[in-house]
């Protein structure tokens, strides 16, 4: 298996062990590693991110960990941009880039390409998810499909996220997103790219949620949020959606039990597993499916 010509990629559900397998695979054929997740790019959230330790960067090259501030806005378009002059950077020095995370729009826009959708006024934004809030999901999904019928195919019905963006994109712009999407090319092709996905069973995977979660608060995520806290950071910034922060807001002001916030924070995860899962059977059919039985098999492969 000739991997030194390609760009590799590697996804799949959080907790699933990509992070290890990246550096393994990178020990391998000579690689450096970039990040491919939203929440691991901010430097104050080390551990609720689960970023890789500092002792892992000695050992392989990691790019784009820890590097921006959370009271920045950092959008899919500033990581691909960044994205590709590391990809440059990496070859030069005659290595192999790879690319490991959960974020599915990131692969997305380096697979594809990044939509150029013209800038939507924050105004307007906050006016659709106003209306999100008011109807819930399941109604906001059914007059998505009104406005924007070609949505039905493409995103699920629970899927928040997309279904705000589509119903924002095509009654600000009057096209679809998906018309935006057929008119986006990328900077690479198909044969640039091998693409492996960690397909972990889901019992399995639940049980490595459950002990992670109880892990992070041993870290000291607490402490973690409290300095987040401290930092003052807008209610509009995505960082907010990081997976324990909300929760363990709701123990330090003694509406939840420490027991009862890491159960949420466990519950809150295996749902974005999930999510993740879902988006991959959607958008990642193609890729190389690998059971965590099967890695070192696959390694000694290479």
């Amino acid at each position: 298996m000739d991997l030194k010509s390609k760009i590799i990629l590697i996804s799949g559900p959080t907790a699933s062990g990509k992070s290890n397998f990246a550096i393994k695979l990178a020990k391998k054929i000579s690689g450096e590693i970039i990040n491919a997740d939203s929440m691991q790019v901010y430097k104050e959230l080390k551990i609720l991110s689960a970023r890789p330790d500092p002792k892992d960067y000695q050992k392989i090259k990691h790019h784009l960990y820890g590097f921006h501030n959370v009271k920045n806005n950092f959008s899919t378009g500033d990581w691909l941009k960044f994205s590709i002059k590391k990809i440059n950077e990496i070859r030069k020095r005659k290595k192999i880039p790879i690319f490991v995370g959960g974020t599915g729009l990131y692969f997305k826009a380096l697979t594809e390409g990044l939509v150029r959708i013209p800038n939507i006024p924050l105004r307007y934004r906050n006016k659709i998810r106003s209306l999100h809030e008011n109807l819930g999901q399941k109604k906001f999904y059914q007059k998505l499909l009104k406005i924007d019928p070609s949505s039905k195919n493409k995103i699920n019905s629970t899927d928040t996220q997309r279904s705000i963006r589509a119903y924002e994109v095509k009654s600000f712009t009057k096209r679809s997103i998906q018309d935006w999407f057929k008119n986006t090319k990328s900077l690479f092709t198909e044969d640039n790219f091998f693409k492996i996905y960690i397909d972990y069973p889901r019992q399995d995977l639940i049980e490595r949620i459950n002990k992670r979660s109880e892990k992070m608060i041993k870290l000291g995520a607490i402490k973690e949020v409290k300095k987040f806290i401290k930092l003052k950071v807008r209610k509009d910034k995505s960082v907010n959606k990081a997976i324990g922060i909300n929760e363990i807001k709701e123990y330090l002001n003694f509406e939840k039990k420490l027991e009862e916030t890491i159960e949420k924070i466990s519950i809150k995860t295996r749902q974005y597993a999930k999510r993740q899962s879902t988006w991959a059977r959607g958008n990642m059919e193609s890729w190389f499916k690998l059971q965590p039985q099967e890695i070192n098999k696959f390694l000694k492969k290479i």
